[in-house]
């Protein structure tokens, strides 16, 4: 384990603000949004719908997160056991997990195939929010290069915002590639994913602002999407601009299908969470719409698929075969949904209060799927084990 210092990158974009303007569709409603999106469950409620998808031509045409198969859920193995507050999850190319403990600011390796996990590298700087909050070490992502680079990303919260790092795990100082993203108790957001165009794409929350996220001076309450090196990417919507997509309350799934379409998971204020197909340079409405509503003549995006707040609470997606699985904290399931050429059908539940509160799940190399619970994060009921990583193979 290494805890080197802390070293900002002095080139990198400079404190986070999106200078480019896209058109911007509504003002945004200042103020707070609520409270945590990750409550302790309530009675659940039956609510389900789906919205036919649109794709768009400018998306990436292949994905390298997508598995080819679909996975068999009736015979999970528990990979491990006793980890605290897992959140992020990505995965080496020899098949290897490497695993975010929230808190701690650890990260942990654990075998393909199980075994006890072992503490790689500790983040430094990392300022957990403390007893109910959701700010710590978040998101994780492997480079595309990392057989030559060796470099590992991370999400986190740090004394003063939400900023992104990439290191080496055999030690030495990270560098931070991206910073000023507002932080809060709640809504920091915090998935990362390196997309089939190799570009870094990320989630974040409004911080608690519902203006931020339709305000475009502002990186919170989108999904943005960067260089390795933590510049806006070329062919953004605005050029100088990292903002791929606004309109959002607090994303924190991402996932690709096969054919390269970028799908995401929000989690809503006191009605309805969301899954959507991420367009460039599209509204998804926060704070003027929560769920399915108006466009306004097509200035909102609709979401593909909605739940009650109780049954969901998505946190981390991922994309097998034809079915998008998704991880519910609140809701204290896993939601499939069937795809079919980017459009959804009728989401099913598995696993209601069985394990707990799910966090995340991803695709392994192998093409199985890991899934972690969240249940030592203050809001849950601790079981034996916890905090757990399950794994599901390809179904036959």
């Amino acid at each position: 384990m290494v805890e080197p210092s802390q070293t900002p990158n002095p080139t990198r974009w400079s404190r986070g603000i999106a200078v480019g303007l896209l058109t911007l569709g509504a003002a945004g409603l200042a103020g707070c949004s609520g409270g945590s999106d990750e409550a302790a469950p309530s009675p659940t409620t039956p609510a389900t719908t789906t919205t036919p998808a649109t794709t768009s031509s400018t998306q990436p045409t292949a994905s390298s997160s997508a598995s080819t198969g679909e996975i068999d859920l009736s015979k999970p193995q528990v990979i491990a056991t006793g980890i605290d507050v897992p959140w992020g999850l990505t995965f080496l190319p020899n098949g290897d997990a490497l695993v975010a403990e929230r808190n701690s600011a650890q990260i942990l390796q654990v075998p393909a195939k199980g075994g006890k996990p072992k503490v790689v590298y500790k983040v430094p700087g990392v300022k957990p929010s403390g007893e109910g909050g959701e700010g710590g070490l978040l998101g994780l992502a492997v480079s595309p290069d990392y057989a030559t680079d060796k470099t590992v990303y991370a999400y986190y919260t740090a004394a003063d915002d939400n900023r992104i790092a990439r290191f080496q795990l055999d030690g030495g100082s990270p560098e931070v590639i991206f910073d000023g993203l507002a932080k809060n108790t709640f809504h920091n957001g915090g998935r990362i994913a390196f997309g089939p165009d190799g570009l870094l794409y990320v989630g974040t929350g409004d911080a608690g602002n519902t203006a931020n996220a339709q305000n475009l001076r502002s990186n919170n309450g989108k999904i943005l999407r960067l260089t390795p090196e933590g510049d806006p990417a070329p062919g953004n919507p605005e050029n100088g601009s990292p903002v791929y997509s606004f309109g959002h309350r607090n994303v924190q799934g991402l996932a690709w299908d096969a054919q390269g379409r970028l799908f995401a998971s929000e989690f809503g204020q006191n009605k309805l969470d969301e899954v959507n197909l991420i367009e460039p340079g599209h509204d998804y409405g926060w704070p003027n719409v929560e769920g399915k509503g108006d466009t306004d003549g097509g200035k909102y995006t609709n979401p593909l698929v909605t739940w009650s707040t109780d049954d969901a609470s998505p946190s981390g997606i991922a994309i097998a075969g034809n079915t998008i699985y998704v991880a519910a904290l609140k809701g204290q399931r896993i939601w499939t949904i069937p795809l079919n050429n980017g459009r959804t059908g009728k989401p099913k539940a598995y696993f209601e209060g069985k394990y707990g509160r799910l966090r995340t799940v991803a695709v392994a190399p192998d093409g199985s799927l890991w899934l972690t619970t969240s249940n030592t994060d203050g809001r849950g009921d601790v079981r034996s084990g916890d905090d757990r990583i399950l794994r599901f193979t390809s179904a036959a």
